[in-house]
């Protein structure tokens, strides 16, 4: 049996293919108004790339859209589905950081992927990727920019606020004083990492620590997340793609107990 595990975020959709033993093909595109249509493209951009037909598959849904995915077989949470994904690729982490476009989450972990409790953060922007584009686009610079100017950052400015809008008037004020980009893009970064240690604390961080979502893309954030955790930082090969791999193993474990799932 093959499995999509289709998961629908605030940014980005991702769809993952399980054939019960591996992954065929999966596809990330971007969310758009449309969850539903976004997540059938999603679904048949991963079968083209993979090279299989057009086929019935058991259809798992997770994320924020989870409910608009038309056809689903199974809705499942995100945080079962990220603590499942992350377990595969890591089957020793204890402790999830999950930093998606709208919202961040920190999810402590027992054996084999197990919940043990969460916490999230989906009221402001701060310590989220909207966070991360917006002040981009204050600084005029791209996303992947981030890692490259960090790494020659030499004052360590603070964003001391913590809504989103305040902190942005803030990089402004440090604009105006003259500051360096490379000095602004670490303070930018160094505040959606204390934002998510500050998150991670009220659970406790424990190692090993996996970060998954599109954050995990940007070395600066890593880089400060392991400085402040004191935690080596672990990213899974495609960070997008675990609660939708999480997702297709939900999935076959529960049609087949007898899977390698």
């Amino acid at each position: 049996m093959l499995f999509a595990g289709i998961d629908v975020g605030s940014q980005s959709t991702a769809c993952v293919l399980w054939d019960g033993k591996t992954i065929r093909g999966f596809a990330v595109l971007p969310s758009g108004v449309n969850p539903g249509e976004r997540a059938r493209e999603a679904l048949k951009q991963a079968l083209e790339t993979a090279g299989l037909p057009e086929r019935d598959c058991f259809i798992v849904a997770t994320g924020y859209g989870r409910y608009q995915v038309e056809g689903a077989q199974l809705v499942v949470s995100e945080i079962t589905c990220q603590a499942r994904g992350v377990a595969y690729f890591f089957p020793q982490a204890r402790t999830v950081i999950d930093i998606g476009g709208q919202d961040s989450k920190v999810i402590r972990l027992g054996e084999g992927g197990r919940v043990l409790d969460f916490v999230m953060n989906d009221k402001c922007a701060a310590g989220t990727g909207r966070f991360l584009e917006l002040m981009a686009q204050v600084l005029e610079i791209k996303l992947e920019d981030y890692g490259t100017l960090f790494a020659r950052a030499r004052e360590p400015l603070t964003l001391s606020q913590t809504c989103a809008v305040f902190a942005e008037s803030e990089l402004i004020g440090y604009i105006a004083q003259g500051k360096r980009k490379e000095d602004l893009v670490r303070a930018v970064a160094a505040s959606v990492a204390e934002r998510v240690k500050a998150l991670g604390e009220r659970l406790g961080i424990v190692p090993p620590l996996v970060v998954t979502g599109g954050v995990a893309k940007n070395q600066a954030v890593l880089k400060l997340l392991e400085e402040r955790t004191g935690c080596a930082v672990l990213v899974p090969p495609e960070p997008l793609l675990t609660a939708g791999l999480g997702a297709c193993l939900v999935a076959a474990k529960k049609t087949s107990p007898e899977t390698t799932a």
